[in-house]
This record gives structure tokens, sequence and C-alpha cells, in this order.
């Protein structure tokens, strides 16, 4: 699994990293590097370790052993918000948007790292509050006909579909004006069709923010197909690293999505 990468160019690196809930290892001694601009791939059978990995990444729950290096500097013990500044953002396995909102509000929210007016200031319209809030709702209508949802921009975010809802949890995400986006199953409940237009949103989106992206995602050969480079974790452990081609054929990889049988 030894590669070779310039140092110059890697963004995140998990070093020897370890998550310990109890007696269970969910994520044991996993060492990898993500290169800028790339999409990384990061794949496994159910409880692999992979949503536990984002969550490590993202400061929702602190590693048991070793760091979390971003350009250079350890984030191991940063909190949530500090991680999200830095320019890292994320959606979710399980849909996290403010369903009462509506689907403009969401991706307003998720911009607030980038305004200066406090509380106060927004309520009582002092500067700059007024001119960042036109700022910020431009940038959102922006970022919604960009998942193609701007002629929904005042509807509540519960009503829309399953997919809808993914694509809205996107431009949130964006709205954050990350470096690196994590993406966790971005394709589930999509169909053929749906999963082929993601593919090359995808693709789109790393080329319009010079993004980084991580993903995790179960359809394999969308990941096959998507991806510069694949990380594959089975029991909390690291069992391949590589490009697709090499990574597809790996034993151990087909006897953890197959059985050795």
């Amino acid at each position: 699994m030894s590669e070779i990468i310039a140092e110059n160019n890697i963004v995140l690196e998990a070093k020897s990293l370890t998550r310990r809930f109890g007696g269970l290892v969910a994520v044991n001694n996993v060492s990898f590097a993500v290169q800028k601009h790339e999409i990384f791939g990061l794949i496994g059978p159910n409880g692999a370790g992979k949503t536990t990995l984002f969550n490590l990444i993202t400061a929702l729950i602190p590693p048991s052993e070793g760091k979390l290096i971003y350009k250079g500097t350890d984030i191991s013990q940063l909190r949530p918000y500090k991680i999200a500044g830095l320019g890292i953002a994320r959606t979710f396995q399980n849909i996290r948007l403010f369903g009462e909102l509506s689907a403009l509000e969401n991706v307003i929210i998720g911009g607030h790292l980038h305004t200066k007016s406090n509380m106060i200031r927004g309520v009582l319209r002092l500067p700059p509050a007024p001119h960042e809030e036109s700022k910020s709702r431009k940038k959102a209508l922006e970022l919604l006909e960009l998942v193609g949802l701007s002629d929904r921009a005042e509807e509540k975010a519960k009503n829309f579909a399953y997919g809808d809802q993914r694509r809205l949890e996107i431009a949130r995400a964006l709205a954050l004006e990350p470096q690196i986006l994590l993406l966790d199953e971005p394709a589930a409940g999509m169909n053929p069709s749906e999963k082929q237009y993601l593919s090359e949103f995808i693709h789109s989106l790393r080329e319009r923010f010079n993004l980084t992206i991580v993903l995790i995602e179960h359809h394999v050969p969308l990941v096959m197909g998507l991806c510069d480079r694949i990380a594959v974790l089975d029991f909390g452990q690291l069992i391949a690293l590589g490009e697709p081609a090499v990574v597809r054929d790996d034993p151990a990889v087909i006897a953890a999505y197959l059985g050795s049988g």
C-alpha cells in the first residue's frame, strides 16, 4: 500500500489514526494522505469505519491515538467550528438540514462563518449587517442555481425529495467556501441516471471551486469511475490504497466485499 506522492502537494494526512469506543476499535492505525485537487474515495463494507473517519476529520469525535494534519498543521484537537473555519466542509450520511427553514435559509446559514456582524448588529440592521445579508443571499441563490434548486429557494427543506435534500446539503457545504469537501454517501437513494449526473457534477465542482474532494460511497462502480485514488477500510483497518484499477483487483478488497470463499 506504499505510495510515493509529493509532500508539498499533500493537503490532508492521517497518521496512525485510531478511534476506540470502549472495547470496539472503529478506526485502527489508519494512515493515508490526500493530495490537492484530487477526488479521493473511501470505500469498504458496512461497519468498516468510514463515517467514523469522517467524524474524526471534522472533529465531531477526537482520535484515541494518532494525528490529523491539514496543510502541515496538526488539527487533531481542534473544535468542529475551527475545522470548518479552516476550510473543511462536509455532508452527512443521515441528512442534517433545518427542515422548517427554507432552502435559501439553509444555505445562508452555511456561510455565516464568513460574516463579521454580530447578532446585535444584525437585529438593529447596523453596518455592515445589511450589506453582508444581501451578499449572503446572492451567494446562496447562486449555489441553489448551481445544484438546480433555485426555483424552490423559499420552500421548506423538509418538503424536498431525498435526492433534492442531498443536493441542498451540498449547496450548504459549499457556502462555507471549503478547500476540502467531504461527501458522505452522496449517491445514496439515487437511480443509475442520477448517479451518472452526480459523478459529472462532482467533477464540475472540483474544477469550478478548485476543490479537493473526499467521498464515502457504497456504489463501487461510481467510485471506480469518479475517483483518482481510493482507500479501502475493513473492520477499521486500511487494507488497500491506490488508483482504482489497482484497488479493484486487490485480493484483500475482493475478499472484504465478497468473502474469502
